[in-house]
């Protein structure tokens, strides 16, 4: 039996008795109130990761571990695909950065076939290049963006889990994280987590 077929909108018809079985793509990233990922000039200023996780960092590290692939486009490879925090991070951050350099990483990009680290470019049968990495052995997959990138994971029902930090600022415009949506998307929610400095951690599982 086919592991998937095609449906009449291009994306994939799963055989969800085998698809359960394979490792999840789960998009984990921050995003404020109104649902901006960036701010209308490309800001993060807004982004704490130490405020986002206040337990000691413990479920940043909790999630990093239980991922061994990172999918990137090519502009968020560029600026964080090998970014370390600054000395004045906390140790728990600077350790969890420096297991992330140990991951498989995959850049899909149209215009970039390589570069000088260890990552693998896709530029092309995205479809059947995704399903192919998510049939290995091992464990999950986390989907890091860009915007173009989520956009396109969603439309051919890639993402299985939404792992959302928000945090409690409105910035009124910039670049949302749903965007250009082929259909809505049904979801279950599955955990959620409120830090003192407000970022509320929410974890949703796409209902198929």
């Amino acid at each position: 039996m086919a592991l998937f077929s095609i449906d009449d909108k291009g994306g994939p018809a799963y055989d969800l008795n085998i698809i359960q079985k394979m490792k999840k793509v789960i998009l984990d990233l921050a995003v404020t109130l109104d649902g901006f990922i960036e701010g209308p000039n490309g800001e993060i200023d807004w982004c704490n990761m130490e405020e986002s996780d206040e337990s000691d960092g413990s479920d940043f590290v909790d999630f990093v571990a239980s991922i061994d692939t990172i999918f990137y486009g090519r502009i968020s490879y560029e600026l964080w695909g090998n970014f370390q925090p600054g000395e004045q991070a906390s140790q728990a951050l600077k350790e969890v950065y420096k297991s992330i350099t140990d991951k498989t990483k995959y850049v899909f990009s149209t215009t970039r076939k390589s570069d000088n680290s260890n990552a693998i470019f896709i530029e092309s049968n995205i479809l059947e290049r995704v399903m192919e990495i998510k049939q290995q052995p091992g464990k999950d997959i986390w989907l890091y963006g860009g915007g173009k990138l989520i956009t396109t994971f969603m439309n051919l029902d890639f993402v299985d889990v939404y792992r959302l930090a928000v945090h409690p600022v409105i910035l009124g415009s910039g670049k949302p994280l749903f965007k250009d949506l082929n259909e809505r998307v049904k979801l279950k929610l599955i955990d959620s987590k409120a830090s003192k400095s407000g970022v509320v951690l929410l974890s949703y599982s796409v209902k198929r």
